[in-house]
């Protein structure tokens, strides 16, 4: 008998990884078409599925990629030339009304870099009133958190939850004021930002002096931007450079100990459990948005 592997054996997990990620790409599709041609039919398209009518949540293995990416690299990301242009009503198709062809909410909240999308899951039923929305530069995690929102409002098929939360493929460090207005949003969230541990590489990092001004034009006064990660040193320099900056000051730990969006952070996400898992560190810092000084 030969013992040479059968063809099929040796193409199985690339060939099955293939072909869910095609199925699910096709099932975002014709639930984008779809919610906007005749709502009422989108709950009956998204239970089309190879495993039968129960809807399933993605699964991450389906959904491999680097952990990092080059900030400053062209993504060839699709973006809008002011916040006016952006069709929002793709990602909350439950408010958009039909009759003004206007959305009733605007994004108020914004979990950059949301990785596989746990804040936004946790964030949504929260604040049920308010649109989240994640924002992430790389493909197939942008990919996973828009097919585990589809899932998550298919099983949820008579109620509006997680209607109120979206993801987008963008970057948040080139691109951000062409996605939100001056004094839009009221919390930002950064966790777990990649450190970038070379000091050549401190360029890249999330909070920068002039990103920080960026934030604080999108953010109203009041807002809140919320940072959490497991690296001292990056901790450090993000309360650094927010100490420094006139437009931002740090709330006390009494009010972190107190704030639910600072509990829902600490353990929602994937690398927040991770931490957790590892005994490791978190360190949290938290910054009021202060009125713009009187000329």
């Amino acid at each position: 008998m030969s013992t040479t592997p059968e063809i099929e054996d040796i193409e199985a997990p690339g060939t099955r990884r293939k072909h869910y990620r095609q199925e699910q790409e096709d099932r975002r599709n014709i639930v984008k078409r779809v919610a906007f041609e005749d709502k009422e039919q989108t709950p009956e398209v998204t239970s089309i599925n190879s495993e039968g009518d129960e809807v399933l949540l993605p699964k991450k293995r389906f959904y491999r990629q680097r952990a990092h990416s080059n900030p400053f690299s062209d993504h060839r990301l699709e973006y809008p030339t002011s916040p006016d242009s952006m069709n929002w009503s793709k990602f909350y198709p439950a408010y958009f009304n039909d009759e003004t062809g206007e959305m009733t909410k605007k994004v108020e909240i914004a979990d950059i870099g949301c990785g596989f999308g746990g804040l936004l899951v946790d964030l949504g039923p929260e604040f049920q009133d308010k649109l989240i929305l994640g924002m992430e530069i790389r493909v197939q995690v942008t990919q996973y958190v828009e097919d585990r929102i589809i899932a998550l409002r298919k099983q949820n098929p008579n109620s509006e939850k997680y209607q109120n939360i979206g993801v987008i493929r963008g970057n948040a460090m080139k691109f951000l004021p062409n996605f939100f207005h001056h004094s839009q949003l009221s919390k930002i969230f950064f966790c777990f930002p990649d450190p970038h541990f070379k000091q050549r590489k401190h360029k890249a990092r999330i909070v920068t002096n002039t990103l920080l001004s960026e934030y604080a034009y999108v953010l109203k006064e009041g807002g809140i931007i919320y940072t959490i990660t497991d690296v001292l040193d990056l901790h450090e320099w993000m309360v650094q450079h927010l100490d420094e900056h006139p437009l931002f000051e740090r709330l006390s730990t009494e009010w972190e100990d107190q704030d639910v969006c600072v509990k829902i952070m600490r353990n929602s996400t994937e690398e927040g459990k991770k931490v957790s898992r590892n005994k490791g560190s978190k360190y949290v810092a938290c910054y009021k948005r202060l009125p713009n000084p009187e000329c």
